[in-house]
């Protein structure tokens, strides 16, 4: 039994908590990770006790007594670390082990105690590693040269990321430093390729996958109202206020400005009826003090019934307590988002998950059936993670030596190889890149030791170094001395303009674009306000799923009148064009001098299609969106030619996306990095993570235009 093989501290702990028993993913870990030598990955529904299924095991494996940190855990989120904190703080009480939280907003004192006598467990993010190495790489070494487990919280969250790469090579830097070798734990919800998220570990032959597929009960309702204004339906907020004012809700929509605006709406309306007035909003605009008090309010509120409007900082696991339901305004981007914000309603043992969609026009009822659907069938989108990640790369060489403090060239070429995270970049491609470094004063060589440059001091000693991603250029929003949030930066901001924010309006009175500050009083003037935020790639086999739902006769009985009847439409719409294999054929409208074609693709093919048809010299408009439209500017008589044009232009490609890349630059506004590359490696970039050429070679290759 699982159980009595846990030291006896921890089976005190297990049983003074009054737990009947242990979760399933609580019994196969302990067994594994106590008997073996193995990293594993856990992976199991939200709130199925993964936290302990990771700890129980490694508090009972673990020598406290040693000196050095013993276990590192590594979370995507400052609030996640902190909401853990007291998880893992209250098991290692019957150890009388030290915990400490080690990022930006962390005590000083609390390290420097730490520093002074490394032991116990430390929870950071990736960020604080990199600022370790970079800063104090001798507290790096004192602090983790002992370790004996790392912990992943919310591994998925870092696969096919800029993050991710940083992270296998933060990793793989630390194991360096190690003088033994630690195993990997990783934890998630949503894995949809177990082959890449044990790559994370640096050893995935000697990686196994821990899974618990039990599946919640669910009650699923789609609700549709269409909507031509920018602003949603008052239809749709009267009903959604009805739905929700009697329970405790998450209410997800997909941009700030849209959460605000429910937020807001839902919150006028309950004063108008006399409901609650618990009404907030939560996303990264929100001054974190504020988001932080609704996460609070959230977790520590039983009686109240309140509803949160948010995007994806509570679709990650922040403990906010027990919530009856969560609701979806408009399509998610991926399953994987759509189930981990399933997962948040229906925490209590037994108790049936709730989720209410509503759609606002026919393509994104569409989109959150096909992922709803997907989600049902077991699909989780597999992300592919970058074979080369050249900036991740040219942004660890330049930590490497800062780390060093300067390196014989063929040290930080030794080192590069030898790191999982570029284990299939090619030696002379390191080479390339750091006489790059050095042409452009990154990195300088004086004597044979390569130290860094003038330029690259000005990168290097910026806080903004430690973080791979890039962030906003964001005003600070401020009312009377006191901080509400943030906002990105928009033309749309000038005096006099409302905005939302914090679950309230405000009017802009003084904007100082030299601090970027914005100074608001509460508006009362009824104008409309700005919208901000939004954004997502989608996955071709969602899109693929809803070109099937509407070739299938499948009747959906989650769906409200509306919704049948807008399907019914579709299906009808669609019923003209002859598709029989839904791989290959596509359909098209023909329009005088032009033709509108449904893709039916995903982003990245999409715009690589977008791409291609502009190389060719074809005129054509292509906005992502639900429907992944295309209008091209063609005859019905040249349709026949287009596949073969588009072959032509690729077989030039690497060509065109030089003329591109020198031509417009801000193409690589998705890499923080990749500006500093030269030339050839910014369109492998370009290939690696905005376009996917081969996929879209693919498509071209067996696409058959019907009418």
């Amino acid at each position: 039994m699982s159980f009595e093989l846990l030291s006896e501290p921890i089976r005190k702990y297990v049983r003074d908590k009054r737990w009947e028993s242990l979760r399933p993913i609580q019994v196969a870990a302990i067994a594994k990770i106590l008997s073996t030598k193995e990293n594993y990955i856990l992976a199991s529904r939200t709130a199925s006790g993964k936290t302990e299924a990771a700890f129980l095991p490694i508090l009972s494996k673990v020598n406290f007594n040693e000196q050095g940190v013993q276990v590192l855990y590594i979370s995507p989120l400052i609030a996640l670390i902190n909401d853990q904190f007291h998880r893992v703080e209250d098991l290692c009480k019957y150890l009388d082990v030290e915990v400490t939280k080690w990022h930006g907003e962390a005590k000083k004192s609390l390290k420097e105690k730490l520093i002074k006598n490394p032991s116990g467990i430390v929870l950071i993010t990736p960020e604080s590693i990199e600022a370790m190495f970079v800063n104090a790489p001798y507290n790096a070494k004192g602090l983790f040269s002992n370790l004996k487990f790392v912990v992943i919280d919310e591994i998925h969250s870092f696969i096919g990321t800029d993050r991710g790469i940083q992270l296998k090579s933060l990793l793989s830097r630390l194991q360096d430093i190690n003088t033994n070798k630690f195993n990997v734990v990783g934890l998630s919800a949503t894995i949809g390729d177990y082959n890449e998220v044990k790559k994370m570990t640096g050893d995935e032959n000697n990686t196994k996958v821990l899974r618990d597929s039990a599946a919640k009960e669910m009650n699923t309702f789609f609700k549709y109202f269409e909507n031509k204004a920018t602003e949603l339906p008052s239809e749709l907020l009267k009903d959604l206020y009805n739905e929700t004012k009697d329970n405790k809700v998450l209410i997800f929509p997909n941009s700030r400005g849209r959460a605000e605006e429910i937020a807001v709406k839902l919150k006028r309306i309950s004063e108008k009826t006399k409901g609650h007035p618990y009404y907030f909003s939560h996303h990264s605009s929100v001054d974190k003090e504020l988001r932080e008090y609704v996460e609070h309010f959230a977790k520590n509120n039983q009686r109240n019934n309140f509803c949160i409007s948010c995007t994806s900082t509570l679709e990650l696991g922040i403990d906010i307590g027990t919530v009856d339901e969560v609701v979806q305004v408009d399509a998610t981007h991926s399953v994987a988002s759509l189930i981990q914000r399933v997962g948040r309603s229906g925490r209590r043992e037994g108790e049936k998950s709730s989720l209410i969609l509503y759609a606002t026009n026919k393509w994104s009822f569409l989109q959150s059936l096909a992922c709803w659907l997907l989600f049902q069938e077991g699909f989780i989108e597999p992300v592919a993670t970058s074979e080369k990640s050249y900036d991740i790369l040219l942004h660890q060489t330049l930590s490497i030596v800062k780390q060093l403090s300067g390196c014989k060239r063929n040290d930080l070429v030794s080192r590069l190889l030898s790191n999982f995270a570029f284990k299939n970049v090619l030696k002379e491609d390191i080479e390339k890149i750091i006489d790059q470094l050095i042409k452009i004063d990154f990195l300088e060589l004086i004597e044979g030791d390569l130290i860094i440059g003038i330029e690259g001091e000005k990168i290097v000693n910026s806080r903004d170094f430690y973080s791979v991603f890039k962030t906003e250029s964001n005003f600070k929003v401020v009312n009377s001395g006191k901080t509400i949030g943030e906002i990105p930066f928009s033309p749309q901001i000038r005096v006099g303009e409302n905005i939302l924010l914090a679950a309230r309006i405000w009017k802009m009175v003084d904007v100082d674009f030299k601090s970027n500050k914005i100074h608001v009083v509460s508006a009362k003037d009824g104008k409309k306000p700005l919208f901000f935020g939004s954004g997502g790639s989608i996955h071709p086999r969602v899109r693929e799923r809803m070109l099937q739902l509407l070739y299938e006769s499948k009747e959906l009985p989650e769906l409200d009148k509306a919704g049948e009847d807008i399907l019914e439409i579709l299906r009808k719409d669609f019923s003209r064009f002859s598709i029989k294999k839904l791989e290959n054929d596509r359909p098209i409208i023909l329009k005088e001098g032009k033709i509108i074609f449904y893709s039916f693709q995903g982003t990245k093919i999409n715009r690589s299609l977008q791409f291609l048809l502009t190389k060719s010299g074809i005129g054509s408009a292509y906005t992502e969106n639900y429907s992944s439209q295309f209008e091209i500017s063609i005859t019905e008589d040249q349709i026949k030619d287009l596949p073969m044009k588009l072959m032509a232009t690729l077989e030039e490609v690497d060509l065109n996306l030089e003329n591109t890349v020198t031509a417009t630059p801000t193409i690589l506004d998705f890499s923080k990095w990749g500006l500093y590359l030269p030339i050839s490696f910014q369109c492998q970039l370009l290939k690696e993570k905005y376009f996917d050429f081969n996929a879209t070679k693919q498509f071209i290759e067996r696409i058959n235009f019907t009418s």
